[in-house]
């Protein structure tokens, strides 16, 4: 990627938060301890990252930090401070979350899968699995502890109906803990999460498809999206006493991006193009 590409300085912006669409539902079980957290952090640490939706820049659209967004609307914040980045490559990458689910067996899991309305369920063997999904002749498919697969379909060739259908398969174990991975054989899996029920693999969603759910108001089910952004800012520290400070919006910007220059003159902000591992998270 072009050092050129990555290395100019961030759009960072304070926004209307009522102006921010989610392309995916919140996950409580995250969403909750961000609630709890950020009134004692007293600082945004990672500004979520959007994309703009209309032109001029009038709705944006979370790619990452749907959970961070919830939780400065649930503390009652009118604006919040995000990344503002372009939806294509080179800048962002889609990639996608299988779902492991542990806290359940895979008995209990067939059984809420049978309950669906809309949802057809096959057995199926996991090659032939995977070159449907590939297709998109399935919606997704279950790796049970058990070592069976099942084949899940519905909604048709609707990419709303579709999505709405995969939204209730994800339902059905939100109260179990839901972990994310990037594998799809079970044995891997099973190595990494001996007490798993079951691996629910999903199919890879393309940026304008994720655009034009988020403007028909259906986000994509939770944590199955995985935008890889080039040039993220972490680490921002930025005072949430200055979102919520009682002055236009025009103000804060300004004192933001005096702020975020500040940052840069002072060398407290460093670039690493490679990719990195954090053990402090």
């Amino acid at each position: 990627m072009p050092e050129s590409k990555t290395a100019e300085a961030p759009d960072l912006r304070i926004v209307p938060i009522d102006r921010i669409i989610p392309h995916e539902l919140e996950d409580e079980q995250r969403a909750e301890p961000l609630i709890r957290r950020l009134p004692i952090d007293g600082v945004l640490k990672n500004p979520p990252i959007v994309t703009t939706l209309d032109a001029p820049d009038d709705r944006y659209v979370i790619l990452d930090g749907t959970n961070r967004v919830t939780a400065l609307n649930a503390l009652h914040y009118e604006h919040a401070l995000v990344q503002v980045v372009r939806y294509e490559e080179p800048f962002v990458e889609l990639h996608t979350w299988n779902h492991v689910v542990t806290g359940i067996d895979s008995l209990e899991i067939r059984h809420r899968f049978d309950a669906l309305v809309g949802l057809e369920i096959q057995s199926a063997d996991a090659f032939h699995a995977k070159a449907a999904l590939a297709r998109r002749a399935i919606l997704a498919y279950c790796l049970l502890s058990t070592g069976q697969v099942l084949a899940l379909a519905g909604g048709g060739l609707d990419l709303m109906e579709r999505t709405r259908v995969l939204a209730s398969v994800v339902a059905t174990y939100l109260d179990t803990h839901l972990h994310r991975t990037n594998l799809d054989r079970l044995d891997k899996i099973r190595a990494l999460y001996p007490d798993m029920g079951a691996a629910i693999i999903f199919p890879k969603y393309e940026p304008i498809e994720i655009l034009d759910l988020a403007e028909a108001g259906l986000p994509v089910p939770t944590g199955i999206t995985r935008h890889v952004i080039h040039g993220r800012v972490l680490r921002l520290n930025y005072p949430l006493d200055r979102l919520s400070a009682n002055i236009p919006l025009n103000e804060k910007n300004r004192e933001l991006q005096l702020w975020v220059q500040d940052h840069f003159a002072t060398k407290h902000v460093r670039y690493y193009a490679e990719s990195t591992y954090l053990f402090d998270e």
